[in-house]
């Protein structure tokens, strides 16, 4: 993904590979940081939220995108083993809840949020993750009936100047 990143990206723009909790930059470095649907990707993203908080300058601003678990938590936990066995990499997708809660424990202040319903198809799902074999058959099988997904996006500030 870097190596194709680096072919689109402008000439202003730094691609680093680094741990989303540790990452190569100063206190207070950037305006403006970002996480796309990566979140539940992390294992734990209390601490990747709190690096992008230690980057942020005072006054900056954050943006969360990520797909959210429902409030219900059966139904969270059978949305979550159906996304792991689609891609093992997703390791737990939180509930509009718990990322408020992650704000709050960072002081972050929510200026805007919006959940939208993403309509999704199944099999062109599966094939994003690359999901073939018995693995494919396996998420099936698990598969909500509605493959529609809810999506969160929060605008935060970080309190300052």
């Amino acid at each position: 993904m870097l190596e194709e990143g680096r072919k689109r990206a402008p000439a202003n723009v730094e691609l680093v590979e680094a741990d989303a909790t540790a990452l190569p930059y100063g206190l207070g470095s950037f305006d403006l940081v970002c996480t796309a649907r990566t979140l539940h990707h992390v294992p734990r993203p209390e601490l990747a939220l709190a690096e992008m908080n230690r980057l942020l300058r005072p006054g900056g601003t954050m943006l969360v995108a990520d797909q959210l678990a429902p409030v219900d938590s059966l139904a969270a936990i059978e949305l979550n083993r159906f996304e792991r066995a689609r891609d093992p990499s997703t390791t737990r997708i939180l509930a509009d809840v718990d990322l408020r809660g992650l704000f709050d424990a960072n002081s972050l202040v929510l200026r805007h949020a919006e959940i939208i319903r993403e309509e999704r198809d199944l099999e062109r799902y599966l094939d994003l993750a690359g999901c073939h074999g018995d693995e494919r058959e396996r998420a099936r099988a698990l598969a909500p009936h509605d493959a529609s997904a809810q999506i969160g996006w929060y605008v935060l500030r970080k309190p300052g100047f």
